[in-house]
């Protein structure tokens, strides 16, 4: 059996006590993935800059954006698998040092060929990096801390993907001149370097265990699946939804055969890449990855519709456009912290009230949009985001928290990971099919950016309701569960047999 290890040695259960020094290991796993995530959307300021000083076209640039968010995720569910078998903290501090390695030359680019590959191996390191998050909290925390410590996790995957915009203006107001764009790269430098030394002398060793092997062919047809139905999607803006549509019943086809291979290799008490048993046996994991796919496709696309309302529609700057939308992220981060807390006492209602509170904020904020004489709009839209803000902090941490808790500790890289594709791939589509909606509606009649912007929220609020009934499902499958059998209980035994 492996052993958790306080920092530095090798001592304590899986299953048993907590790791010492886990608070102090916590902030460096949560500073490495906010840097991580931050990455997905801060860039997207810059590519202008980048296309004039770069002197490439746009739909060059793009793939800054795009090879990022795609290399990210076709990486997930493999790194995750790799650190449950090898050990989590190897393959953070390898991959945060590979990151740090691409943003130093992301950085130095001289040419858009160079910064397009620095970015798709930088995304592939974030996506190494992401699931070992996840999966250290697992193996550092248990019970009411564990979480405490996933709300803030949490935290940190809400507050990223919504200050991503205002933080890119903000370096770009300070780095003066065309090469200012460098500092969105650079900046990562330091702050990575501070994280890999903090890492190796604060994150828990584990003792070798059994080796285990990858599943190649699960490797294979699940990056073949993922990338099948990425690839229209990242292509969205220059007609990829139109010339690569037949993907998306290739990526589906390719799933499914992913989907039987697991679970042959599962009956045949094999080491699958993603056990079947997590969807089928782990109480919450199921609808907690749907749930998260289906927030996250209204959740990530909203943000790109809002930055081109402000600049395009109202002439705002970068940065102006980041602050508009920073009460959502005050909101979020405040309720994500006290979320965590919340969690263990009322459950899976929490994230209902949560996706009702974003529904009625983001509901307000196009009404405001839709009619606020534009001098004030940006004012009389803080008070509804900030609102929906604290209903995203009571959806995303206490879904991740509701959804990992009971997947066991050694396959926790992989669970974590699949659940950040979910995510990852709803984020996709999200900022695919909003935008795209957008600029459809501006196409037919070009002045008309309050409709494209309601239209837009409109569309997002459709995906939220989605979410939301699956709360809701979830929400009664559980009070049927406690009236019949009593207080949940993690039960994981069923996964033991045959794997040691």
């Amino acid at each position: 059996m492996n052993r958790d290890a306080r920092p530095g040695g090798r001592t304590g259960d899986p299953a048993g006590t907590p790791a010492p020094g886990r608070w102090k290991a916590l902030w460096v796993t949560l500073a490495t993935g906010f840097m991580s995530l931050l990455d997905v959307t801060i860039v997207a300021v810059a590519l202008p800059s980048m296309q004039r000083d770069l002197n490439t076209s746009a739909a060059s640039v793009q793939w800054v954006v795009s090879g990022y968010a795609l290399a990210f995720a076709l990486v997930l569910v493999p790194a995750g698998r790799l650190g449950d078998a090898v050990g989590r903290r190897r393959i953070f501090l390898w991959a945060l040092a590979g990151f740090v390695l691409c943003s130093a030359a992301a950085g130095a680019a001289p040419t858009v060929a160079w910064l397009v590959v620095a970015r798709i191996a930088q995304g592939a390191c974030a996506g190494c990096l992401a699931p070992q998050n996840s999966a250290l909290i697992q193996q550092m925390f248990r019970g009411a801390e564990r979480g405490r410590a996933f709300g803030l996790f949490g935290a940190t995957v809400g507050i990223s993907s919504a200050v991503g915009p205002v933080t890119g203006g903000l370096i770009l107001a300070l780095a003066h001149g065309s090469q200012g764009w460098r500092w969105i790269f650079y900046v990562n430098v330091p702050v990575g370097a501070v994280a890999l030394l903090l890492g190796i002398r604060l994150l828990p060793r584990v003792a070798p265990g059994r080796r285990e092997r990858l599943d190649l062919p699960g490797v294979a047809l699940l990056g073949a699946g993922v990338l099948s139905l990425m690839l229209p999607l990242v292509f969205a803006e220059s007609g990829g939804l139109r010339r690569l549509w037949w993907l998306f019943p290739v990526g589906a086809a390719l799933l499914a055969v992913f989907a039987r291979w697991e679970r042959r290799v599962a009956a045949r008490e094999g080491q699958p890449l993603l056990d079947p048993r997590l969807l089928t046996g782990v109480r919450g994991y199921a609808p907690g990855a749907s749930l998260g796919a289906l927030y996250f496709v209204g959740f990530s696309g909203v943000w790109l519709v809002f930055a081109l309302f402000f600049q395009n529609g109202l002439g705002y700057e970068p940065l102006g456009s980041g602050l508009a939308v920073t009460p959502f992220a005050i909101g979020s981060a405040a309720a994500a912290v006290v979320a965590g807390r919340l969690v263990e006492r009322f459950g899976r209602l929490l994230t209902v009230w949560g996706l009702v509170t974003v529904l009625a904020g983001l509901a307000v904020t196009a009404l405001v949009l839709r009619t606020a004489p534009p001098g004030t709009m940006a004012w009389l839209a803080a008070p509804a985001l900030f609102v929906g803000g604290l209903g995203s902090g009571c959806v995303i941490s206490p879904n991740v928290t509701m959804t990992l808790r009971d997947v066991p500790v050694r396959m926790a890289g992989a669970a974590g990971g699949a659940l950040q594709t979910g995510q990852r791939l709803g984020g996709a589509v999200g900022t695919a099919a909003l935008p795209g909606l957008y600029y459809m509606v501006l196409a037919a009649d070009g002045r008309n950016y309050r409709t494209a912007v309601t239209l837009s929220v409109a569309s997002a609020l459709v995906a939220l309701l989605a979410a939301l009934a699956v709360a809701l499902l979830d929400w009664r499958r559980d009070r049927h569960h406690r009236d019949r059998h009593g207080p949940r209980q993690i039960r994981t035994e069923h996964f033991h047999a045959g794997h040691g």
